[in-house]
């Protein structure tokens, strides 16, 4: 009798034992299967809403309009500085056109036009109050006395040239002078200061005229934003450093906003400011929800992954294989922190460009951009849920390895023939002027624009490099047109065509999809009366509304 009942308990103890393993293993399972859900079947499994999904859409239509309206207002002061430019250079340059060369404005060729170029700037700038029809002015100190324009001219130490005789004698030291006066006496200086004007050309680098000036952006107002002060650091240069003949003249400008210290407006311009403000701040903290949600899915998808591994390793004695590791690790919660940093750190400085404590616009356009263009890329993940829309991911994914392999061998050839070109054709041909220019002109032969130009530009005066420079062209279009491209193309093409015959003929079953694959699906939670259920299936979700067999269930990573 006691045998039976030693017999009775070891069974209980091992069918309770077996009991519990089944129900971990049961745990389990209904774990990966709900974490591997679309946001629309864990609502039809659990009744949860979808509050990350809800973020996200949020999140999309807040980060575009805060930066359709930076935007909007990066536009008028990027007009604001281009437009300036332009006035300086037709105020202080003499007999300019309006077309910049590659490198500089206008140049002059003889010694009376270089002095006539020279002392017209002096004169222009003794009397801009007097000229420009806009809101710009001279700079001041604190005290309110003017700031100087200052003139430096840069030549060799010693330098006697002659070109009759082949002879030069040249220290290649370089002596710097420079004098400052006030601005409305800077036409004097020809007088003042008549020794330093005495050029000697074949020792002359070159000459730059430096000054500050002040101006106000007032076009904001009409956008109903408070108008920024801006101070322009202009600088003049007469290049000689070739000494080829030819003097190239300059302007460049350097604009920096800030806040203007005495102002007085009426209207809503501040009003509308303090609404941005607090639009942004909205932003900061739909972000900041947003990155909390991801970083918790991304903890859960660790401690399910551990869990698995756990149960691999205890029941079968194997490891989680590296495809099964990779359906954990979500690169698109990845995405989504990394642009939500991006948004809060452009929100942040966009607030300090609001209330005038900072100036960097082309910063932020940065941030907000990038930030922008992840939160719609990462759009493309919720449509991978359904199946006609998630054959452009995984063929992506499945593509990647090859493309980027492909890709280094070819641009090995690409950067052979990018110097190539620098160094063969640079002198004749400006498309291939510098290392970086020659890489997009080959780009753009790569795409099969601008090709004809790009062979009639260059210049047939040396036979030699012309007859080059037809070998080149040919070769790299034939090359990389009708060889490189349709093998690139055809790497795509294979892996979509692999994921067209996986998706009609299954997936190759890992570990992960097998352990799935004996689960039963998730019963619909029933509504708790007849009217909750009718007002269930008539919601705005729509795909909320469908059956759980209609979709094929899609690991997504």
């Amino acid at each position: 009798m006691e045998l039976l009942v030693r017999y009775l308990d070891r069974s209980n103890s091992t069918s309770s034992t077996m009991t519990q393993d089944i129900m971990k293993e049961e745990d389990l399972r209904d774990d990966l299967k709900y974490y591997f859900m679309s946001p629309c079947e864990k609502y039809r499994a659990r009744r949860h809403i979808p509050w990350k999904l809800g973020v996200q859409i949020l999140k999309i239509i807040m980060i575009t309009t805060q930066l359709i309206l930076f935007g909007l207002n990066n536009q008028l002061v990027v007009s604001y500085k281009e437009e300036n430019t332009m006035t300086l250079k037709n105020l202080f340059l003499k007999d300019y056109s309006g077309v910049d060369e590659d490198d500089y404005s206008i140049a002059v060729y003889t010694r009376q036009d270089f002095y006539d170029s020279m002392f017209y700037v002096l004169d222009q700038y003794s009397q801009l109050d007097q000229l420009s029809v806009g809101p710009i002015s001279y700079a001041k100190y604190e005290n309110g006395s003017l700031l100087p324009v200052i003139i430096c001219k840069e030549h060799y130490k010693k330098g006697n040239v002659k070109p009759s005789d082949d002879a030069y004698d040249i220290d290649a030291q370089l002596e710097k002078v420079c004098l400052s006066h006030e601005p409305t006496t800077a036409n004097k200086w020809k007088t003042q200061n008549s020794s330093f004007f005495e050029l000697h050309f074949n020792r002359l680098v070159d000459i730059k005229l430096t000054f500050q000036l002040k101006g106000i952006n007032l076009q904001t107002v009409r956008s109903r934003e408070l108008p920024d002060c801006y101070s322009f650091f202009v600088t003049i240069t007469f290049d000689n450093q070739c000494h080829s003949g030819k003097v190239k003249i300059s302007l460049d400008m350097d604009a920096q906003s800030s806040a203007c210290r005495d102002w007085k407006i009426s209207g809503t311009a501040q009003k509308n400011t303090h609404y941005l403000l607090v639009f942004d701040a909205f932003v900061i903290l739909v972000c900041l929800t947003s990155a909390v949600l991801c970083t918790r899915s991304i903890i859960l998808a660790v401690r399910l992954l551990q869990r698995f591994s756990r149960f691999l390793h205890e029941n079968y004695n194997r490891k989680v294989c590296e495809d099964d590791q990779n359906e954990f690790l979500n690169g698109w919660y990845l995405l989504v922190i990394v642009s939500d940093l991006l948004a809060i750190i452009g929100s942040i400085l966009k607030m300090e460009i609001q209330a005038k404590s900072l100036t960097s616009y082309d910063v932020c356009s940065i941030f907000l951009g990038t930030s922008t263009l992840m939160v719609w890329v990462g759009v493309i993940r919720y449509l991978g849920y359904f199946q006609k829309y998630n054959v452009l991911i995984l063929t992506m994914k499945a593509a990647f390895p090859k493309v980027l392999r492909f890709c280094c061998c070819a641009g090995m050839i690409y950067l052979g023939y990018t110097f190539c070109g620098w160094i063969v054709l640079g002198p004749y041909h400006e498309k291939f002027e510098g290392l970086s220019r020659v890489a997009e002109c080959l780009f753009s032969l790569l795409n099969g624009d601008d090709m004809f130009t790009t062979f009639a530009q260059l210049k047939d005066k040396n036979t030699l490099v012309w007859l080059f420079s037809r070998a080149y062209l040919y070769s790299f279009i034939s090359l990389f047109i009708y060889m490189v491209l349709s093998l690139f193309i055809a790497l795509i093409t294979d892996a979509y065509e692999t994921i067209k015959n996986y998706q009609k003929d299954g997936f190759p079953l890992t570990d992960l999809r097998k352990f799935l694959r004996e689960h039963k699906d998730f019963p619909v939670a029933e509504a708790e009366n007849n009217q909750t259920d009718v007002q269930v299936r008539q919601s705005m979700f729509c795909c909320c509304e469908r059956l759980p067999e209609s979709d094929d269930m899609i690991l997504i990573s």
